[in-house]
């Protein structure tokens, strides 16, 4: 009689096992589904919102504009990097409420701080008057596809006319363009690439996640492009095939993989893949 009872108790625990297996594997692919599965709920991931500098700046002197240009370079760039991540945080979320405030506007107003105090030292150090761009520092959030304000290239005019911003499949312009050519104040300034805006057709809501976080990406390495020319209008290097070799050729492949995930993104979820091949090539400003 014992051996019978303690055979109908495993025989209970066995059933009780399995369920619990089955609900286990069940509550898995459930997670899986919903990992994996995520529905593109967002149009477009926000963006960061800091204010122009470049606009704010009394007359450079041609002594500091190398420096200021470079310095100005380097704003823009910060910026491209925090939107690829903010593009990024929006198809795969990471962190609890506080994580954007104290993972990215909070880093990013400490790189500004400590750019925007070269600028002023630029200034200072060929004797002109420092100026106070304190308050040009702290970033906060725009709505979602709304792109970011930047400085842009000294020569540039068209607002945006390098960028794709950020608008979830609906090519806003403006990541790394510049503000509407404001206070086009330093001659001789660095050229800056002069990529084409990518354009879409409309993007399924499945893949819209994918897409702005590629074209963020490209947002990023324009502004990284062009940072690397800023610094190299202050110390040349290099012969006359040296932007090629070192800027535009690898600009052109980094464009080219992403461009290309932008392709798999629209295919991966049955609709038409784009060719987006002519969009890769860049020139100079």
């Amino acid at each position: 009689m014992a051996r019978g009872t303690r055979k109908t108790a495993v025989l209970k625990l066995g059933g009780v096992g399995a369920l619990a297996a089955l609900l286990f594997a069940g509550g898995l692919q459930l997670a899986s589904a919903g990992e994996n599965n995520r529905p593109a709920t967002t149009a477009a991931a926000q963006t960061v919102n800091c204010p122009t500098v470049r606009d704010k700046l009394p007359a450079v002197p041609a002594a500091a504009s190398a420096q200021v240009e470079r310095e100005l370079a380097n704003l823009d760039q910060e910026i491209a990097r925090q939107n690829e991540r903010l593009a990024r945080q929006a198809v795969r979320p990471e962190g609890g409420p506080a994580f954007i405030d104290n993972a990215i506007l909070g880093p990013l107003r400490s790189k500004r701080v400590a750019v925007l105090d070269r600028i002023e030292i630029a200034f200072n150090r060929i004797g002109a008057q420092r100026p106070n761009l304190d308050a040009l520092a702290a970033c906060s959030l725009n709505a979602p596809g709304v792109p970011s304000a930047v400085n842009g290239g000294a020569g540039q005019n068209g607002a945006g006319q390098n960028g794709n911003g950020n608008a979830g499949g609906q090519n806003g312009n403006g990541q790394n363009g510049n503000a509407g050519g404001q206070n086009g104040n330093a001659g001789g300034a660095a050229r800056t690439v002069n990529c084409p805006r990518v354009v879409l057709p409309a993007v399924p809501a499945a893949a819209a996640g994918q897409v702005q976080a590629e074209l963020a990406t490209l947002d990023k390495q324009i502004a990284e492009a062009d940072a690397r020319l800023a610094r190299l209008a202050v110390r040349p290097e290099g012969g006359p095939a040296f932007i090629d070799n070192a800027i535009l050729g690898p600009l052109r492949s980094k464009r080219v993989a992403a461009l290309d995930r932008i392709e798999i993104a629209f295919n991966r979820v049955g609709a038409q893949r784009p060719n987006l091949d002519g969009f890769a090539t860049c020139g100079l400003n």
